[in-house]
């Protein structure tokens, strides 16, 4: 995934983009930080799809009646910053999963404001953009957890928000068991993300 061609793309200006302009874009997958396009194709691998299939379907299962909900991509996040309305905010994301738990930032649209806890499963083309790009942008608009996986080294790094700042994560491997902070209760078996499809 990588940066836009913008000469491709309608009017606006590179850096200066926002989720108005997105909406007007009818072909491919994008998202948008701090006004800059980036190209979500081609599709995630298949690999990348049974880690996030087995994430969701563990969320979904040990949130169910916690008044929390799991959503997974493409589903829209609008992260509106500095004064920005949903409509002209320049940062418009589509994380792997998102864990929402205040029902009143959903619309139809998908979420408006800050989810509590973020997962982005990196490839080699988007590492970059998600453990620094996407980190800074999830700790200045406050997401209180979020969770960077490595497929290939199978390990999840946690990063929790405190003090509205992300501190050094914490590491897991299978064997292990992550408790999910935004609950307090709810555990996620890391060797089931990882087990591979035979």
């Amino acid at each position: 995934m990588s940066e836009v061609n913008v000469m491709a793309l309608p009017k606006a200006n590179q850096g200066g983009y926002t989720y108005r302009d997105y909406l007007t874009w009818d072909e491919g997958r994008y998202e948008l930080i701090d006004g800059t396009i980036f190209d979500m194709t081609p599709a995630p691998s298949r690999r990348h799809q049974e880690i996030i299939d087995e994430l969701h379907a563990q969320f979904r299962e040990n949130l169910r009646g916690k008044g929390c909900r799991a959503y997974f991509a493409p589903f829209d996040v609008r992260l509106p910053r500095d004064g920005e309305t949903a409509e002209n905010t320049k940062n418009v994301v589509q994380p792997d999963i998102v864990v929402v738990c205040d029902k009143n930032k959903l619309d139809d649209a998908g979420c408006k404001g800050a989810p509590d806890l973020i997962v982005e499963v990196v490839s080699p083309s988007t590492i970059k953009r998600d453990t620094k790009d996407k980190l800074l942008l999830y700790q200045k608009v406050g997401v209180r957890e979020y969770w960077i996986v490595y497929p290939q080294e199978e390990i999840i790094m946690v990063y929790t928000l405190m003090d509205g700042k992300y501190g050094t994560p914490e590491t897991y491997v299978k064997g292990d068991e992550i408790l999910v902070g935004i609950t307090g209760e709810v555990k996620v078996n890391v060797a089931n993300v990882f087990a591979k499809y035979e």
